[in-house]
């Protein structure tokens, strides 16, 4: 039995989703909560709103290191591209829609960078005293994409050890 896969361009309109939703939301904040002072809690102090301007990588490391993410990301996007293309016909749907997810995500992040120099950041979480980095959608989709590729590789990984037919296992043949 064929498994039923999207057509290649799907995954590209969920990667231009994410980006998309990305984008609004950034502006959103950008034009409704003030920077550095605003905060607006969604749920009590665990959740809250808020509005900084993130000039490095996650949980702020990097700081003013515009030009090496411009080309990581370039790096990264190219690579992301090439592998959904390699990947079309033998990857699963998952991994095709967790690579989509990725490319949305670090083209949200790298618009912000190649424009202003810097990320909107804006998702708050607090465990009791310790502050979560503040983050935004666009690492949110990168983070789950990521998750989602290792899912994909841990079922890829139970799917090729599993019994064959007769009882056996696969057995991986040596390479010389």
């Amino acid at each position: 039995m064929q498994r039923r896969i999207w057509p290649v361009w799907a995954y590209y309109v969920v990667a231009i989703v994410v980006f998309l939703i990305d984008y609004v939301s950034k502006k959103i904040i950008d034009r409704t909560v003030e920077l550095n002072t605003e905060r607006i809690p969604v749920l009590g102090d665990f959740f809250i709103i808020t509005h900084i301007r993130n000039r490095g990588a996650a949980f702020g490391m990097l700081q003013e290191q515009r030009w090496f993410f411009l080309i990581i990301t370039v790096v990264v996007v190219v690579g992301i591209l090439w592998y959904l293309h390699r990947s079309y016909r033998t990857g699963s749907a998952l991994l095709m829609f967790s690579l989509a997810m990725i490319l949305g995500g670090a083209i949200g992040n790298f618009l912000d960078r190649a424009l202003f120099g810097e990320v909107v950041d804006f998702l708050q979480f607090n465990f009791g005293s310790y502050t979560f980095p503040i983050f935004n959608l666009a690492d949110s989709a990168i983070c789950i994409g990521v998750g989602l590729v290792i899912l994909d590789a841990l079922l890829t990984m139970k799917q090729e050890n599993k019994p064959h037919d007769n009882g056996e296992q696969q057995q991986e043949q040596p390479t010389v």
